[in-house]
């Protein structure tokens, strides 16, 4: 195994996202202590830290390997981002389990649809829906269709979109308001429907 120890974050994450898996094992060796201590500190209870602890690192090499991380800050703050909110969607999630309640007989909790898994038919829909939505997008103009994809598909905020394209906030903020009654305006003119 090559010794990467010499380089930065950013250029082991380069490193893996071309292919180099011996660059994202000195990036989890170099962070891992860290990252563990910290949803430890929030979670306080070393079982659930772990779950969460690989659950980060398996939406950090999805996202990497996917080409949507983007090396605007540090990436010991966007690997923490990322287990903080994994570590409230578990409080979430904690919260909800607990509220139900399944003392009331003629309630059967668990008979929900939503519970149930999707039918062929309706993943049929959602491809449709999101096939329609794709080529709605590739209608806009370039500048709404940029912010449009930053935001929705690589997950940047406005600040970060805006640094990137070289405008302001508001700026970017009024592209994505245009982009969004666009794509209204043309799945009514085409009468297509973009909720199941």
């Amino acid at each position: 195994m090559r010794n990467n120890n010499h380089l930065t974050d950013e250029q082991l994450v380069a490193a893996y996202a071309g292919g180099d898996n011996a660059a994202f094992d000195t990036l989890l060796m170099r962070h891992k202590a860290k990252l563990f201590n910290f949803i430890l500190s929030m979670v306080k209870d070393p079982a659930l830290a772990d779950d969460i602890f690989q659950e980060t690192f398996v939406k950090a090499i999805m996202t990497i390997r996917q080409g949507r991380y983007s090396d605007l800050g540090k990436f010991s703050a966007w690997i923490c981002r990322i287990a903080r909110n994994l570590v409230i969607d578990s409080f979430r999630q904690d919260k909800t389990e607990a509220a139900v309640s399944t003392d009331d007989a003629n309630y059967d909790v668990l008979n929900r649809r939503e519970l149930s898994e999707g039918t062929i038919e309706d993943a049929m829909i959602d491809l449709q829906i999101e096939d329609d939505v794709r080529r709605l997008i590739e209608e806009l103009p370039e500048v709404q269709r940029e912010v449009l994809k930053m935001r929705y598909y690589k997950d940047l905020s406005f600040k970060e979109i805006a640094e990137l394209t070289g405008v302001s906030i508001n700026t970017a903020l009024g592209r994505m308001r245009y982009a969004i009654l666009n794509l209204r305006r043309m799945a009514k003119e085409q009468s297509l429907i973009l909720t199941r």
